[in-house]
């Protein structure tokens, strides 16, 4: 049965609250953020949104990102106690792999015949890396996934810091965004 929140009953009144609360939420970069020297993930300050308890919420996004090779990101989401769901991202892997025109391969070397991407799935509580090949070579990470809060409203939000400590900040850019809309 397809599933949608609210679901209005006949008669009943439309208002702004109710309109909005039909609508997806998008949460998006209004300014870069830089983090160095640290490997504890932490909300990003833009990427967050206050969810409801017992609610159910689908998602997806884009991260644009980049930071020194050595030092990679590691991304993830802080959500409310008890909550459930599943997350993945389409980005490079620690150790970026491209091809080459003869059918080979080259590692951490941006090619015109493009390189692997991560696709594993994740618990939402969990964290995955992904690769960085340089500050001023801007990746990306599409995200997507569920959350399902238990009995505790709260704070969803996307958490990141580089994967390896290196004084040379990781960056999140600017229109970096997620798209969450409740469900249930």
């Amino acid at each position: 049965m397809p599933e949608a929140y609210p679901t209005p009953a006949a008669g009943q009144r439309l208002t702004a609250s109710l309109l909005r609360s039909m609508q997806t939420q998008t949460l998006r970069k209004s300014a870069d953020t830089g983090r160095s020297a640290t490997t504890t993930p932490a909300a990003d300050p833009h990427l967050q949104l206050d969810v409801a308890a017992s609610a159910v919420y689908r998602f997806h996004g884009w991260l644009s990102y980049d930071g020194l090779a050595a030092a990679d990101i590691i991304v993830g989401f802080s959500v409310p106690t008890g909550a459930l769901g599943t997350w993945g991202g389409h980005g490079g892997g620690i150790t970026v792999t491209s091809a080459t025109g003869g059918g080979g391969t080259q590692q951490d070397v941006v090619s015109t015949w493009g390189y692997n991407i991560r696709l594993e799935t994740t618990a939402i509580g969990a964290t995955r890396t992904y690769g960085c090949l340089g500050v001023g070579t801007p990746l990306g990470v599409f995200l997507y996934g569920t959350l399902r809060t238990a009995a505790s409203a709260g704070t969803f939000a996307l958490t990141w810091a580089q994967n390896a400590s290196s004084a040379t900040a990781t960056t999140v850019y600017t229109d970096s965004y997620l798209d969450v809309l409740r469900v249930a």
